[in-house]
């Protein structure tokens, strides 16, 4: 570190005394996926039920961030591994603050996946991974991407130039398919494993 640096940690407020005020434990799940897996669809409808229920919650979405914190980051491995770093070190602080976070990033290399899990800390983050088959998402094509790395208008697509990477186990990461579920089953699959784990014992 800097020696002209001297953090402020130690005299700052708690985490403590943010989920208290919240009344809720602060936590990160961090779902990543192909484009077109369903992460953006299932990151909105899970921070609206959150909110309905009078959770504090928090959506950092891949596109979004791109657009202006990490808008100077291209898609190599070097500018993707960035990428996380610094949204893994954003999403530590509303953790910090006793929020619900929801990430929706692709995310497709598992030691980029590791690096978030120890930024934010190994109890703090639930990494999911929303499954589909590339086939699946390019038949979506929501965003029209898929066409356009099939024309070669995109470069480094991932799951056709750029690999993407599997979860080792269901023990180490939890999988929501998409391509067998509907979205409100997922949804509710979701909130059924978020609500207890974001309850805070009084």
């Amino acid at each position: 570190m800097n020696e002209n640096i001297h953090t402020e940690f130690k005299r700052m407020l708690g985490r403590d005394s943010k989920e208290a005020q919240t009344g809720q434990k602060g936590h990160v799940f961090w779902m990543y996926g192909l484009s077109g897996s369903g992460k953006s669809t299932l990151a909105d409808r899970l921070e609206r039920s959150l909110v309905e229920r009078n959770r504090f919650v928090k959506l950092l979405d891949g596109d979004n961030v791109r657009s202006a914190l990490n808008g100077d980051l291209g898609f190599s491995d070097v500018d993707r591994k960035e990428n996380i770093r610094r949204i893994a070190e954003v999403a530590k602080l509303f953790v910090e603050a006793g929020f619900i976070v929801i990430t929706s990033f692709i995310c497709p290399k598992i030691e980029n996946r590791l690096l978030a899990e120890s930024i934010i800390g190994t109890g703090d983050i639930s990494k999911v991974y929303i499954e589909a088959s590339y086939k699946t998402c390019s038949e979506r094509d929501v965003k029209g991407l898929y066409a356009k790395a099939k024309s070669g208008d995109i470069k480094q697509f991932t799951g056709k130039d750029s690999d993407f990477e599997s979860p080792l186990s269901e023990d180490s990461d939890w999988i929501i398919n998409t391509e067998n579920s509907t979205i409100d089953t997922c949804v509710e699959n979701l909130l059924n494993k978020i609500l207890p784990m974001t309850e805070r014992k009084h």
